[in-house]
C-alpha cells in the first residue's frame, strides 16, 4: 500500500489551479490516487512525498504540510 500525503496548497483557489496542480502531480507520480478539495485548498495523493511535494512546487504553488 502506498503512503498518502496531504499537502495545503492555500493558492490553489479554481478549477484552473486543480488542473494545473493535477497534471503536474501526474506527470510526477503516474501511478498515484490524487484527490482534491478546492473548498479546504487541500491536496491527497499516494506516491512518494518528496517527488509531489517538488511537483506542486515547479507548477508555482506552496504546498504545507496538512
Amino acid at each position: 500500500m502506498a503512503d498518502t500525503t496531504i499537502f495545503t496548497v492555500n493558492d490553489m483557489t479554481c478549477n484552473h489551479c486543480v488542473g494545473t496542480v493535477r497534471k503536474a502531480l501526474e506527470e510526477a507520480l503516474p501511478s498515484a490516487e490524487i484527490n482534491f478539495d478546492l473548498a479546504t485548498h487541500k491536496v491527497t495523493f499516494t506516491g512518494d512525498r518528496a517527488n509531489g511535494e517538488e511537483a506542486i512546487k515547479e507548477a508555482g504553488y506552496t504546498p504545507e504540510a496538512a
